[in-house]
C-alpha cells in the first residue's frame, strides 16, 4: 500500500516575499501593476537612487528589480501586463543616461 504524503503549500511564493521585503530596493506598493511604463521606470530610479543598501549601481538595483519580477511573473502575466514592464526597460535606460536595446 502506497503512502501519500501531504504536502504543505505556502499561500504565497517565495519571490513575493522578496519583491515585498527586498533589502535593495524599498518599492512603491503595486509598481508593478501600473499600466504606464513612465510610472514604473520613474518610480524604480527614484526607489534605487534613495536606497542606501543596494549592492550595485542605482541601474543595476533597478534593472534587476523589473527582470526580477517579471521572470517570476512569467507566464502568469498576460501580454498587456507585460507590454509595460518591458517598455519600462528602455525607459530606466533613457533615465540613466544608458544605451537603448
Amino acid at each position: 500500500m502506497a503512502v501519500k504524503h501531504k504536502v504543505k503549500r505556502n499561500s504565497k511564493k517565495w519571490s513575493a516575499k522578496v519583491t515585498e521585503t527586498s533589502d535593495a530596493l524599498d518599492l512603491k506598493q503595486e509598481v508593478f501593476k501600473s499600466k504606464n511604463s513612465e510610472k514604473i521606470a520613474e518610480s524604480l530610479k527614484h526607489s534605487a537612487d534613495e536606497s542606501h543598501r543596494r549592492k550595485g549601481s542605482p541601474f543595476q538595483s533597478a534593472m534587476s528589480m523589473l527582470n526580477f519580477y517579471i521572470n517570476r511573473a512569467g507566464k502568469n502575466l498576460t501580454k498587456t501586463q507585460k507590454k509595460p514592464l518591458e517598455r519600462a526597460k528602455n525607459k530606466l535606460r533613457k533615465l540613466y543616461g544608458r544605451p537603448l536595446k
